[in-house]
């Protein structure tokens, strides 16, 4: 079973068949992966930026940072657990 890279309505984890390999919803979680990590990649790059400012972020922006930074590592996370890895 391939864990997917969104959740359920109720927000309960969505698993794919196995023996779905190449099929329409395999091929849209693969692709979905990619956006996942290539806003991963973007959220790192921002966050960095507001570390690297000579002022002080707000408490506000700090706050976004975060959670967008949280969202990030969820996604991470849940690719590594559906390829096989140790996360979970």
């Amino acid at each position: 079973m391939r864990l997917l890279p969104w959740s359920g309505p109720d927000g309960q984890r969505c698993y794919l068949s196995a023996g779905d390999d190449g099929g329409f919803l395999s091929r849209l979680a693969d692709e979905m992966e990619e956006v996942q990590v290539s806003t991963g990649e973007e959220v790192l790059a921002r966050a960095t930026e507001l570390l690297r400012d000579p002022g002080e972020p707000s408490a506000d922006e700090l706050r976004f940072c975060v959670h967008r930074l949280c969202e990030a590592l969820r996604d991470a996370l849940r690719i590594v657990e559906s390829r096989g890895g140790q996360a979970g």
